[in-house]
């Protein structure tokens, strides 16, 4: 099958894109294997310019955790301790100990790693 690559700049060079990896898709062809991995990678570029991720706020996190699992403020204090941690750390006022990471891991069987802020996100270096 002959076919160019699709330069994505907008929404519409986007959708092209995607329907010549469908049209590729089929095809046993090498170089048409070859274009749709160039093609792939040319959307996944746009996409992640056009919608990049952002990461999530502890706050934000637990709110959502809370949201899913229908629960209070008040269904965190044995989790994190007292009532006021539980204000301080949904404000975003304090860090998570070890102890709470442990409590909230076990919780809602989530990683670790959702709960311990990277060293970017601190402000530290890399």
């Amino acid at each position: 099958m002959k076919a160019t690559l699709f330069i994505i700049e907008n929404d519409k060079d986007h959708a092209q894109a995607k329907a010549l990896i469908e049209k590729l898709m089929g095809s046993d062809e090498v170089a048409d294997r070859a274009r749709m991995a160039a093609q792939a990678r040319l959307i996944e570029a746009y996409e992640r310019a056009r919608w990049p991720r952002r990461t999530t706020t502890l706050p934000d996190l637990l709110t959502y955790l809370m949201d899913q699992h229908g629960l209070a403020r008040a269904d965190l204090v044995p989790l994190l301790g007292t009532a006021s941690r539980v204000s301080e750390v949904l404000n975003g006022k304090r860090e998570l100990s070890m102890s709470m990471v442990r409590n909230l891991r076990e919780r809602f069987r989530i990683s670790a790693d959702l709960l311990i802020p990277s060293k970017r996100s601190r402000g530290l270096a890399a």
